[in-house]
């Protein structure tokens, strides 16, 4: 069964959401009197029931802190109950955050863009997690349009590529067609008492984050909610620079070609797992991979004289590309200095821990 809702609406933020195309994978094929809550193991056998978002002429533009030509002042995103070290109030602003079609010249020109297809859209969706790894669990899944056969996608760097080129499926604007890609950018500054420093630009040119997700569930062990998280993000730009608050002077602009993140933090070995501790601060870990048990691995370390079991869990623990991190960048300069190609591969978390600080007096 499918559903498509369409209609078009404009917000003074120039937001416009023309459609959403909402689908259920599968529905139960049985009807009862009355609602029952579903037990953990019901829910794990759920498969493929979500929603599927697809924004058609999409055009997203948050404020500015400069008056307009009336003296009005713009409506912006500030951060503020935050102190220093040394006890003064902080202060962060944004300015100004967009979410656009190609080329619009670091956020200038503004014009719609596609996010999501009907036939690979943004989805919202429940899923058996003996399908994932993630034995006897029903998982909550936010995730991007999936990556697809090279022969039927797009190159995810190019931003003129041509069908069969790449694993992406968000296509590149043309001259007829809006495209799927994205130009994203954020200015924002900070101040620490009455200091405030100068603006800080991030422009990415034509993004697309194809094969991202966040997946959630419940740890039974140790009574957390536990996760996957894959980002993947790939630019034919990226650039970082900083100005003057009336953007009249700027500093050289920090510019990365062929920028491509792969970030996996989590997997169905070892899990990201959030909390918050009896301060009131938020903790991320990954915590040391958990043993297959007892068994052995042979002296030479091949799995012939070494325990299956144990050897074919650490043979997928370390081969499996899709527990990795990847960086890479294509050319990384400073204004007119280039300083050439930068690459970080087949990068494992093995161990991590992140926790807040309140470091107000």
């Amino acid at each position: 069964m499918a559903c498509y809702a369409g209609g078009s609406a404009t917000y003074n933020r120039q937001f416009r959401l023309i459609s959403v195309f909402v689908f259920w994978f599968a529905l139960p094929v049985f009807s009862a009197a009355e609602l029952q809550t579903l037990g953990e193991a019901e829910m794990s056998e759920i498969d493929g029931a979500g929603i599927g978002l697809v924004f058609d002429n999409f055009t997203f533009s948050h404020g500015t802190d400069r008056p307009d030509a009336d003296g009005n002042q713009s409506r912006i995103f500030r951060i503020s109950g935050i102190k220093s070290t040394d006890g003064q109030e902080v202060d962060i602003t944004v300015n100004h955050l967009y979410i656009a079609g190609a080329n619009t010249n670091y956020g200038e020109n503004l014009t719609p863009v596609n996010l999501g297809r009907l036939v690979n859209p943004w989805r919202i969706d429940v899923v058996d997690g003996n399908d994932i790894g993630i034995a006897n669990k029903a998982v909550l899944e936010f995730a991007g349009p999936s990556k697809i056969a090279p022969t039927e996608g797009f190159d995810c760097m190019g931003g003129s590529a041509a069908a069969g080129s790449g694993s992406c499926s968000s296509r590149p604007a043309t001259d007829s067609w809006i495209g799927e890609r994205a130009d994203i950018g954020m200015q924002m500054n900070v101040a620490v008492g009455d200091d405030r420093s100068a603006n800080l630009n991030i422009h990415a040119k034509s993004a697309v984050i194809d094969g991202s997700y966040l997946r959630l569930w419940g740890d039974d062990q140790r009574q957390q909610m536990a996760g996957q998280f894959k980002l993947n993000f790939y630019s034919p730009e990226l650039s970082i620079n900083a100005c003057t608050q009336d953007g009249a002077t700027c500093g050289s602009r920090i510019t990365m070609s062929d920028f491509a993140l792969e970030l996996a933090i989590g997997n169905s070995l070892q899990p990201v797992y959030f909390d918050v501790d009896g301060n009131g601060n938020f903790i991320l870990e990954v915590d040391a991979i958990r043993a297959p048990g007892a068994g052995q691995i042979a002296a030479n370390g091949l799995r012939a004289g070494s325990n299956a079991q144990t050897w074919d869990f650490y043979e997928d623990y370390y081969s499996n590309p899709e527990l990795r991190s990847n960086l890479s960048i294509g050319n990384f300069s400073v204004g007119d200095k280039d300083f050439g190609t930068a690459r970080v591969q087949g990068m494992l978390i093995q161990h991590l821990r992140i926790q807040t600080k309140d470091l107000a007096p």
